[in-house]
C-alpha cells in the first residue's frame, strides 16, 4: 500500500484572502500544530516584503523539523535566491513555482505568450533546482489549458528538474469521474510523470473536492494539496478520514496521525475564527506559552537569552548585556525568574531610548451603558497630537487612540498587567509587545492605574519602534 502524502495549504492561502489574516505569532503557532500533526507538507506564502517576510519565514524554519516546509518563488532570480537564503535552514526545504497554463490567464494576467510562458517555467525550475532537492511546479490552471501545451509544459518542467508536478482544477467544474480520466490521460501521455511524484489540487465549487481528490488517488495521485481550515478546497479532515476508513479501496495511506486530527483541526480553527476584530488592536486575546520559563540566578547569559528568544526578541550584544545585568539583580532576590518577570526585564533595560512621543494627558470615559472612549493627547517634538476613539473597552480605545495618533496598526503580541504592590494603592505594572516588521518591540508602563499604565506601556514601545525605524 504506498503512501498518499499531504500538502497542507491553510496558510499560504490565508494570505490572499480577504476574511482571514493571521498574525506572526498564529503563523507559527499553526505550523507546530501541522508539523506535530504530521502532514507531509506545510506551504507558507512567499517573500513580498523582503525583511519581515524573510524572517518569517526564517522563523517558520527553525520550527518545521518533520514535515517539509514549501515556499513559493516568482520568476525572478533575485526572489528566489531570497527566498532560498531565508529557507535554507528548513530541516526539507521546498521551492513552488507556480504558473498559469491556460490561454487566458497567461494573457490577460501574466501578459505572456505561451512560448515566453514555456521558457520562463523551465528556467525558474533549473534555477530552483540548483538550490534546492525539491521543487514543485504547479500548473495553477491546468483543466482549462489545451491539453497539448499542458503535456509540453509537463514534460519541460521535468526535464528542468521538477520532483512534483501538480494540476489544479481551479475552477472545480469537473466531477470525479472526469477528474479520473484528466489524470488517466496525463500519465498515459507523459510517461516521465512516473520519475516524480503528481500532486492535485481541486477547487470545491461543485461540492466535489473531496470526491475528485480520492478519485485522483485511486488513479495513482501522489499528493493533495488541503486545508485544515474551511478555504473552498479539499478538506484535510474529511480526506484523512476517508483514506483511514477506505484504505484498502483506495490503496493508499497518509502520514497524519488521525488520533489527533480532531483536536488539531479545532485548534488551527480557534486560530483562525479568533483574529482580530475589525477595529480592534488586539488580536487573538492573551494564551498562555507553550513552554513554562524558569531561570534561576544560576543561570548562566547563553541560557537567559535562549528563553528571551523564545519570547520573540532579537536583542543586539549591548542589550543581551543589560537584559543580562538586570535578570541578575533580580534573579538574587527570588527563587526563580518566569516569562513574565523575565518579559518585563527585557521591556525596562532593552533598547532604552529618548522618547518621540511623549503622554500629555489622557481622559477615559467607560461604563455598562455607553460605549468606551478614549481622548489621548500626546507630544511630538513642539506639536501637540489628539485623538478620540471608540472601543470595547477602555484600554482597547486607549490603544486605538494610540494607532491613530502614529498613523500605523501594530500587531499587538501581547498584553500583561501585574501588581508590583500590594494594598487599595496598589501599583500596577503593565508590559505592551508590539510586532513591527516581524520584530518585537516591548514598552513597560507603571502607574496607581491600570489604563494609565497601559497607555504608558504602549508609548514606550511605540517609541522603540520610531526610534529603529
Amino acid at each position: 500500500m504506498r503512501e498518499v502524502r499531504i500538502s497542507d495549504v491553510t496558510m499560504r492561502r490565508a494570505a490572499f484572502s480577504r476574511e482571514l489574516s493571521l498574525s506572526f505569532k498564529e503563523k507559527l503557532e499553526m505550523a507546530k500544530l501541522l508539523d506535530h500533526l504530521g502532514v507531509s507538507v506545510v506551504e507558507v506564502e512567499g517573500i513580498e516584503n523582503p525583511k519581515a517576510d524573510s524572517l518569517r519565514i526564517k522563523s517558520l524554519a527553525q520550527i518545521v523539523k518533520n514535515s517539509t516546509l514549501a515556499v513559493p518563488v516568482q520568476m525572478d532570480v533575485e526572489n528566489i535566491e531570497a527566498v532560498w537564503n531565508a529557507l535554507a535552514e528548513a530541516a526539507h526545504p521546498r521551492l513552488i513555482v507556480k504558473a498559469a497554463v491556460s490561454p487566458a490567464r497567461m494573457e490577460y494576467v501574466y501578459r505572456k505568450k505561451a512560448d515566453a510562458m514555456l521558457e520562463d517555467i523551465a528556467t525558474t525550475i533549473a534555477e530552483c533546482r540548483k538550490r534546492a532537492d525539491e521543487v514543485d511546479f504547479i500548473a495553477s490552471d491546468a483543466t482549462r489549458a489545451d491539453g497539448a501545451y499542458l503535456r509540453e509544459v509537463i514534460t519541460r518542467a521535468i526535464e528542468a528538474g521538477a520532483t512534483t508536478v501538480t494540476v489544479c482544477d481551479a475552477v472545480g467544474a469537473m466531477l470525479p469521474e472526469e477528474f479520473a480520466e484528466f489524470i488517466r490521460s496525463l500519465k498515459a501521455d507523459i510517461p516521465a510523470l512516473a520519475d516524480v511524484t503528481l500532486g492535485i489540487s481541486c477547487s470545491d465549487e461543485l461540492y466535489m473536492a473531496d470526491a475528485c481528490a480520492i478519485a485522483g488517488i485511486i488513479e495513482g495521485v501522489g499528493e493533495v494539496k488541503a486545508t485544515t481550515y474551511p478555504m473552498d478546497v479539499v478538506s484535510l479532515g474529511r480526506l484523512s478520514k476517508i483514506l483511514t476508513d477506505k484504505a484498502d479501496a483506495c490503496q493508499a495511506t497518509t502520514t497524519v496521525r488521525t488520533t489527533e486530527l480532531k483536536r488539531a483541526i479545532s485548534q488551527v480553527t480557534w486560530i483562525c475564527e479568533s483574529g482580530r476584530q475589525q477595529y480592534s488592536p488586539f488580536e487573538t486575546g492573551v494564551r498562555e506559552a507553550d513552554e513554562a520559563i524558569v531561570l534561576t540566578e544560576r543561570d548562566d547569559q547563553d541560557a537567559v537569552m535562549q528563553c528571551v528568544a523564545k519570547l520573540g526578541y532579537d536583542l543586539s550584544p549591548e542589550d543581551q548585556a543589560a537584559v543580562f545585568e538586570a535578570f541578575q539583580r533580580v534573579a538574587s532576590k527570588k527563587e526563580s525568574v518566569g516569562s513574565r518577570e523575565l518579559d518585563a526585564i527585557v521591556a525596562s533595560a532593552a533598547l532604552q531610548v529618548p522618547p518621540t512621543y511623549k503622554l500629555e494627558s489622557y481622559v477615559i470615559n467607560s461604563g455598562n451603558r455607553i460605549k468606551a472612549t478614549a481622548n489621548i493627547c500626546v507630544r511630538k517634538d513642539d506639536e501637540e497630537l489628539q485623538a478620540v476613539c471608540v472601543g470595547d473597552g477602555p484600554i482597547d480605545a486607549a490603544f486605538l487612540a494610540l494607532e491613530q495618533i502614529a498613523g500605523q496598526h501594530y500587531e499587538l503580541d501581547d498584553f500583561q498587567i501585574n501588581s508590583v504592590t500590594q494594598g487599595q494603592e496598589a501599583m500596577g505594572e503593565t508590559v505592551v509587545k508590539l510586532i513591527s516588521e516581524n520584530k518585537v518591540y516591548s514598552g513597560r508602563g507603571i502607574s496607581t492605574d491600570i489604563i494609565g499604565s497601559s497607555i504608558r506601556a504602549y508609548v514606550n514601545a511605540l517609541n522603540k519602534i520610531v526610534y529603529e525605524e
